[in-house]
């Protein structure tokens, strides 16, 4: 089976899908995953919060221009909120406070906390163990389906099609059209967008150039009941609690369904791969997280962990490769694809179409030569 379109996207988690929903409004867009349904690695296991503190400058920027969308949805793009409003609290023991301070100088817009402040918001904070911290009230946890669904209703609604287990098998450009074929199918299209995520480098290597170097980081994270180790009868009523994130991130924990979700915020080197927890992630997990609180945990409900894929200076890359023509790059979103999807969306959008932005968007612009994947390459070689 032959299929032609104009713009052919690998990868149907939320980068590929968010962008393939934008650039489906004025072109004929195919959308396609290797796995049976869109969002079954990284968007998929996200701890699906919004934090415009969160990450360097770059992401930053570009998810503050994503909050809009968020808050805000266009008509009909979902029946359920997008966010829900969730502080986030950055914490520091005594020995981290020269950073908590750097932070604090860095973005502006967080709030100093007495460690009284921060017990008020999260009582199971160890006094003996945190002496201060940082407060953002401008985040949120994230619907990550929702938002997932919503792209994908909307890339269908303007003409866009997906196909699901579709592996691309081999890559060839050939008279200003790309070739892909996949399991059973033979695709062809004049623009090649890469957003498969941590195979980004492997669908590179498949076109015939060297990788950018992107690295795919394992991260675990445990559900655990806040009421195990209680002595009360009443149950600890969590729902309001922050984010709560060590200053160095070395761990983090929230409120997630009624448990605790705590993270190790680890970082392990790993080929792509459908990522497993492994028994010792999940154990410094929990005792960071005893270490930090005032409660034992004796049972994990359950564990899981995901990839988070990283540009060797862990800034987004976003823009067509200088090697190969009409090979478009949305990769290296690390821990922040799902806060700042609708900005790199629209910014994919711009570059790949030409289409104007909207006053709220058009700040990501300010990025794209930052975000380009030639910063990546000297000579052709990764730098």
């Amino acid at each position: 089976m032959t299929t032609e379109i104009d713009i052919v996207v690998v990868g149907a988690g939320i980068a590929g899908s968010s962008a393939a929903a934008e650039l489906a409004e004025n072109t004929n867009v195919l959308l396609l995953d290797m796995e049976a349904q869109p969002g079954f690695h990284a968007t998929g296991r996200s701890a699906a919060f919004f934090a415009p503190s969160y990450g360097n400058a770059i992401v930053r920027g570009i998810t503050a221009a994503s909050e809009h969308f968020y808050r805000k949805p266009p008509q009909g793009f979902t029946e359920v909120a997008l966010i829900h409003s969730r502080d986030a609290v950055f914490i520091a023991r005594e020995d981290q406070l020269a950073q908590l301070k750097e932070m604090e100088n860095e973005i502006p817009l967080l709030t100093p906390l007495s460690i009284i402040d921060a017990c008020a918001q999260v009582p199971i904070l160890n006094r003996e163990y945190v002496v201060a911290g940082l407060r953002d009230n401008l985040g949120g946890d994230l619907d990550v389906d929702a938002i997932l669904q919503g792209y994908l209703r909307l890339f269908r609604k303007r003409g866009g099609q997906l196909l699901c287990k579709q592996k691309v098998k081999s890559l060839h450009y050939n008279s200003g059209v790309w070739t892909l074929k996949t399991d059973g199918q033979s695709i062809s299209a004049p623009i090649l967008v890469n957003a498969a995520g941590a195979w980004a480098d492997v669908i590179a290597e498949l076109a015939g150039v060297t990788k950018l170097g992107l690295q795919p980081m394992k991260r675990t994270a445990v559900l655990v009941d806040p009421n195990q180790s209680n002595d009360s009868a009443q149950n600890i009523d969590i729902s309001q609690w922050p984010l709560v994130v060590d200053v160095d991130e070395q761990f983090y924990f929230k409120p997630d369904a009624g448990q605790i979700l705590v993270s190790p915020a680890d970082e392990t080197p790993c080929d792509p791969c459908d990522a497993q927890p492994d028994e010792m992630d999940i154990a410094i997990a929990i005792d960071r997280f005893e270490k930090a609180t005032s409660l034992n945990i004796n049972r994990v409900n359950h564990s899981w962990s995901g990839l988070r894929t990283f540009a060797p200076d862990r800034n987004f890359v976003v823009g067509f490769d200088p090697r190969l023509s009409n090979f478009f790059w949305l990769a290296g979103q690390g821990g922040y694809g799902v806060q700042a999807a609708p900005g790199l969306a629209q910014l994919t959008n711009s570059v790949i179409t030409g289409a104007k932005l909207t006053k709220q968007y058009s700040p990501v612009l300010n990025y794209r030569n930052e975000l380009a994947p030639d910063r990546l390459l000297d000579s052709g070689h990764i730098i």
